[in-house]
């Protein structure tokens, strides 16, 4: 491939990113089976012609979604080099995936496309499965090191999954008074001393935290309220 056919493929895949990013919150919230390619495009904010020459249909759009989705789950990395400082970022960079994959692959969504092209269920359910073995370990490692309270990880998955989607909901944001940004730093404290040992909970450095918190809080009322 040359120079510019490379350069060519690069900027037709960060276009068809671009416009991914518009059409998933509106799967999100609404699912698929009812959208039509014209509906797609509306969302994009581009012409029909002008979608067609990055997406060829309805599938190829969802198959791009299940791609993001999981080249974005297999970024989780949560090696540790048995310090508290290593810890910690496993911890904090699994929270925000958790966060992020909780609120943007919903339940409508999930249903549908098992539904549907039951062939990327299987990939998605994969990758998610895959992540959850790799945090297993990790989770693990913790408590051998004398790091992390005994905990049931598949209750932190379960906990993850249901709480965080029943958390991010205007509703319920306004009855409580709360506004996205505390809430997920309410549950972030909550998590942290969940996770970590009495002593060691107090060593986490949660500076990074603060405006990865704000910016995710942000994305999240943009896309999603």
């Amino acid at each position: 491939m040359t120079a510019n056919n490379e350069q060519n493929q690069s900027s037709q895949n960060d276009t068809r990113t671009r416009l991914l990013t518009k059409i998933i919150p509106i799967i999100r919230k609404n699912g698929f089976q009812s959208i039509r390619m014209d509906d797609m495009a509306k969302y994009m904010d581009v012409s029909k012609a002008t979608m067609y020459k990055y997406f060829t249909s309805k599938e190829d759009v969802i198959q791009a979604s299940v791609n993001s989705f999981v080249d974005y789950i297999n970024e989780l990395i949560v090696e540790s080099n048995n310090t508290v400082k290593s810890f910690t970022k496993g911890f904090q960079q699994s929270f925000e995936q958790s966060i992020l994959l909780a609120a943007y692959i919903s339940d409508v969504f999930l249903n549908e496309l098992q539904i549907m092209y039951p062939y990327l269920h299987d990939q998605l359910r994969d990758a998610m499965q895959r992540r959850e073995e790799k945090l297993m370990v990790f989770y693990e490692e913790g408590k051998d090191k004398g790091l992390f309270n005994s905990v049931n990880e598949k209750l932190i998955f379960l906990q993850d999954d249901v709480l965080v989607r029943s958390m991010i909901d205007a509703k319920f944001l306004m009855l409580n008074g709360l506004t996205l940004h505390q809430l997920l730093w309410d549950y972030y404290q909550l998590k942290k001393l969940q996770l970590f040992k009495a002593g060691h909970a107090e060593q986490v450095d949660d500076h990074h935290m603060v405006n990865q918190l704000d910016y995710i809080s942000k994305k999240l009322m943009r896309d999603l309220f």
